[in-house]
């Protein structure tokens, strides 16, 4: 799952765009092989877009296009209408995209709250070491605020009762949501979580939606997950965009039930 956010500063401008999240021409190959081919869409603001496709459709490559893990071999990735296509993925994050991944990828050695709370050590609080040896109270301000706002999102994501624990001694599901409070508090997600944490991460995917201007992106294979909570949808296969449209419209299609569904 990822979230984008309007930037306040971002790299050169691209042609106006109203877009949170626009993709065009992109493709990735490795060696000889079409990873991605010519893919283009776009996530508006306000919107919570799901991408879905059978294993190998180019989902994970996708996502690691849009975030910076790996950069297009040809295409433009556009990030609050700005051209973010060679940006690095730290750059990309600090201008208002987070990423959650398939694997759980928490600091296991870290408490539930200080794997949070890395999250917003980048923003730094001015000073440098001297104001944090000598306490400056600018500093004690910031960090004042930044673990109520932890510790708002730890009670949202339900991992109050465990933020003292080890990252690395929950269940899968908890460790799940410690990632996906984590992308939050800065601004294939359901994998691992029961019913309970599922419908907690919905919860959370409409309220991000509807606090702030950014959108989100979903890649899940949870088709039922997808269509409950998502505008519109994106089908990948092959590397190729398939179908796009709303949920109905693509349970409906042909061309991705025999794609998706192995219906012929």
């Amino acid at each position: 799952m990822s979230t984008i956010e309007q930037a306040p500063s971002a790299p050169t401008p691209a042609p106006a765009v109203t877009a949170a999240l626009s993709l065009e021409g992109v493709s990735v190959r490795f060696g000889g092989i079409r990873a991605l081919s010519d893919v283009s869409m776009t996530v508006d603001v306000g919107e919570v877009v799901g991408l879905i496709g059978p294993n190998g459709a180019g989902k994970t490559t996708l996502f690691d296009a849009i975030s910076g893990v790996r950069l297009p071999d040809d295409g433009t990735v556009f990030l609050g209408g700005k051209d973010v296509t060679k940006a690095s993925a730290v750059s990309r994050a600090r201008w208002g995209l987070r990423r959650t991944f398939q694997r759980v990828q928490t600091f296991g050695w870290l408490t539930v709250e200080e794997n949070v709370l890395t999250a917003t050590e980048w923003e730094g609080g001015g000073g440098g070491i001297v104001a944090d040896m000598v306490a400056f109270p600018t500093r004690r301000r910031h960090e004042k605020a930044r673990r109520a706002r932890v510790a708002d999102v730890l009670e949202r994501c339900g991992l109050e009762a465990v933020k003292d624990d080890s990252a690395g001694s929950l269940p899968i599901g908890l460790a799940r949501m410690v990632e996906v409070a984590r992308a939050l508090v800065l601004d294939e997600p359901t994998s691992g979580l029961d019913e309970a944490e599922a419908a907690r991460l919905g919860e959370q995917i409409q309220r991000v939606r509807a606090e702030g201007e950014c959108a989100v992106l979903l890649v899940e294979h949870d088709v039922g997950f997808v269509m409950e909570q998502c505008d519109r949808i994106v089908v990948l296969d092959l590397g190729q965009v398939l179908a796009t449209g709303m949920p109905a419209e693509i349970q409906q299609n042909t061309a991705v039930r025999a794609a998706y569904l192995g219906e012929g």
